[in-house]
């Protein structure tokens, strides 16, 4: 009881947002609070709790075992709390916050664009910063409370990350229409024969689509590795290149000089998803922000 009698309300909040962000600025923009008054709250945190909480490693801050096992209780604590006293809604017309996604082009071209029409006529004190990573760095953005929602494909997940599909889209294969057959589609053997493009951020990323051949028993020739959708949109004309891309990356970018047409081996649907981390889960701010991209992502382009 002693205990209880040192710590308040506010400096629960104080210490959920520098355990979520681990990052004291970003705690304070979040809390509408000055970088100062943070860092004493921390203070008076870490004298409650004997523990350093936050310390300082080559990457930035990062939690104790201590402040590990009281992420989780205080995020029930604080959901309890505000299922008590009725705030779980999130009033985004007159918030002021910044958001962080982590997404690809492809993401930016799917879903930034409808966004950002609707945030700017129903919630213009939102901001968003974009960066870009590849699926691992993504995901480990969110476990270190970098980003608040990844955008992309998420084959393998740990346990302490959530997804939500927002539409699943197929594969198109584009290539120069002057070196493909004027009449019928292009064959399996010739598809194979030809130098392919892929789009990844990392060389090494594992693609769906060579895990596909393999499983087959067959394998591309990948003579370009490269982490940009629209770029490789442009790069194909004029050569016998190949890409097999998302149909909508594919739609969004028309080009005369390409003809798109079906891969000749079945490929299964991509499942495009947004990700957050667990600890996100119950904010009636990131829940808003779920939904509104769910929504947004529903949206023909252009709409």
């Amino acid at each position: 009881m002693d205990d209880l009698r040192r710590i308040d309300l506010n400096l629960l909040l104080t210490l959920h947002a520098l355990l979520t962000e681990q990052h004291v600025t970003r705690a304070a923009v979040r809390l509408h609070k000055s970088q100062p008054a943070v860092s004493h709250a921390l203070a008076q945190l870490r004298d409650i709790f004997d523990d350093p909480l936050l310390v300082r490693r080559e990457n930035g801050l990062t939690l104790t075992a201590r402040a590990r096992d009281l992420l989780g209780p205080l995020d029930d604590a604080l959901g309890q709390l505000n299922g008590l006293v009725g705030e779980s809604t999130f009033d985004a017309a007159h918030a002021r916050r910044c958001f962080r996604l982590a997404l690809s082009d492809y993401g930016a071209r799917s879903v930034l664009p409808a966004l950002m029409r609707r945030l700017r006529r129903e919630a213009p004190g939102i901001d968003v910063a974009v960066v870009q990573a590849g699926r691992e760095a993504m995901l480990a953005q969110l476990a270190d409370g970098e980003t608040d929602l990844a955008i992309g494909v998420f084959p393998r997940l740990p346990s302490d990350i959530e997804v939500a599909t927002l539409f699943e889209d197929h594969y198109t294969s584009v290539a120069d229409r002057a070196t493909l057959p004027r009449r019928g589609p292009l064959s399996v053997e010739g598809w194979l024969a030809r130098p392919h493009v892929l789009v990844a951020m990392r060389p090494d990323a594992p693609s769906e689509i060579d895990l596909a051949l393999a499983e087959a028993g067959m394998q591309r020739h990948v003579a370009l590795v490269l982490p940009h959708w629209g770029a490789a949109l442009d790069l194909v004309p004029g050569t016998d290149l190949i890409l097999t891309v998302a149909t909508r990356a594919v739609a969004a970018a028309p080009n005369r000089a390409l003809r798109a047409f079906a891969p000749p081996i079945a490929l299964a649907p991509v499942p495009f998803q947004q990700a957050w981390h667990a600890r996100r889960r119950a904010d009636p701010a990131h829940r808003w922000l779920r939904q509104t991209v769910w929504e947004c992502s529903q949206q023909p382009e252009g709409t």
